[in-house]
Order: C-alpha cells, then structure tokens, then sequence
C-alpha cells in the first residue's frame, strides 16, 4: 500500500474520523468493536502509539486472555473454580483485543501508515489470537464432556477459519459476497458469523454454563459448513460463467 501523508496536530482525527474508515465486520462488530476501536486510535494517535503496536497487543492480550481459559478448563470442569470470573475474563479480554484488532487498521488507513508488511502482521496476528481462541473453546468443551468426539474439535477448527479466509477474500478485484444486501433482516441473520458476536456469545457461554460448550461447538461448526458449501458452490458457479 502506498503512504499518505499524516495529518498534523493541529488537525488530530477524532473518534468519528476513524470510525469512518473502519472495515466493517457486522452489526455487533460495526456497533461495538468498530466504536471502541475508534477511541483506541484516538488515544493511540495523542501517545503517538504506532498502528503495529496496536496490532501486537491485541496479539497479546487475545493469546493471554485464551491461555488463562486452556489453564482454568479442568478446575472449572471440577468445582474447584467458578465458571463466571473466567468467562467474564474471556469476555472483555476477547473483546478488548478485537478491539485493538479494529483500531490498527482505523489508525493506519486515517494516518497514513499503511504498508504491506503491517497488513502481513495483522493477518498473522488475527490468526494466532484466533488459534489460541479455538484451543480454548476446546480445552473447555473436553473438560466439560470428556467423550467429546475428537473429529468435532477437529471440525470445529477447521471452519473457525473459514470466517477469517473469506473476509480477507473480500478485499482486492476479485472479491466477491453471495448476500450483498445491507438490510437489517439480513444483517440480522449475518450475525451467526460476525466475529465479535461470536466471541461475545462464546464467552457468555464459559461464565454462564460452560457445559454447553460443546453445543457451542456443534452449533458453530453446522453453520460454517453449511457457508463454506454454499460458497464453494458460488464460486464455482461465478468460475465456470467466467
């Protein structure tokens, strides 16, 4: 990507400038995620904090935040230790770091420090926080119930990505989305794979009851499937017109 120039002092962007340039993500991600990203990139702009710093704590905080959970699964699982203060950690901790996640790109595309290499940082980052994020769900669901097939974890971390691999699809001249529609009935609907939401479902589940996990886990792993199916068939169909 190439660089802009910054925008001086004198003319420091605010909470809506950022918010302007955000790249969506979903109604809870656009309504949450995207907002306080925003006010992070205020802040991070005032401290003159670079967007790749940003980019790293939400790898941090997001592998932090998991290997708690991994660590707390048995004694949980147990009675040994309460469901909700982990869960609740799981909560914020997962949203905070998404939303650091949401500020990196709002503070570079605002102040003109985009560069191929920080986009490379970012996606990496997104995809270990998430690694970390599944063994987590997991670690639970297996504490939890014990005879949890292994090929449903398997399956479970398998289409976790798929949300990760079509949104960076999304992006460039090739991209493409099966329901282009912004209505609120559809993006309703599109909240089964909003990431925010999911993360925020995922952790009201581990304060709650985390025995339901493995529904979690069941429910998740049915509706990236049935995504992924459908769009490798648009795909093949957009291909073969082609």
């Amino acid at each position: 990507m190439s660089k802009q120039s910054p925008p001086t002092d004198s003319t420091a962007p605010t909470a809506a400038d950022y918010y302007a340039v955000n790249r969506g993500g979903g109604l809870f991600s656009e309504g949450l995620s995207q907002h306080i990203g925003a006010r992070i990139a205020v802040q991070a702009y005032k401290h003159k904090i670079a967007p790749s710093v940003l980019t790293v704590l939400n790898l941090g905080l997001g592998c932090l935040v998991s290997f708690v959970v991994v660590a707390a699964a048995g004694p949980v699982a147990d009675g040994d230790v309460w469901a909700w203060p982990i869960g609740l950690l799981a909560l914020v901790g997962w949203q905070l770091a998404y939303a650091f996640d949401c500020a990196d790109g709002q503070l570079a595309r605002v102040t003109g420090q985009t560069s191929a290499a920080g986009g490379r940082l970012d996606v990496l980052c997104d995809v270990a926080v998430q690694i970390s994020l599944v063994a987590a769900i997991a670690a639970t669901a297996e504490a939890q119930v014990p005879d949890t097939p292994a090929w449903l974890l398997a399956a479970f971390a398998g289409t976790w990505m798929v949300n990760l691999v079509t949104s960076v699809m999304q992006s460039g001249a090739q991209a493409a989305s099966m329901v282009t529609s912004r209505s609120l009935p559809v993006r309703v609907v599109k909240l089964v794979r909003d990431y925010g939401a999911v993360i925020a479902l995922a952790g009201v589940v581990l304060a709650v009851a985390p025995q339901w996990t493995i529904w979690f886990i069941g429910l998740f792993t049915l509706v990236n499937a049935a995504f992924l199916a459908a769009s490798v068939v648009f795909s093949a169909r957009e291909a073969l017109r082609g």
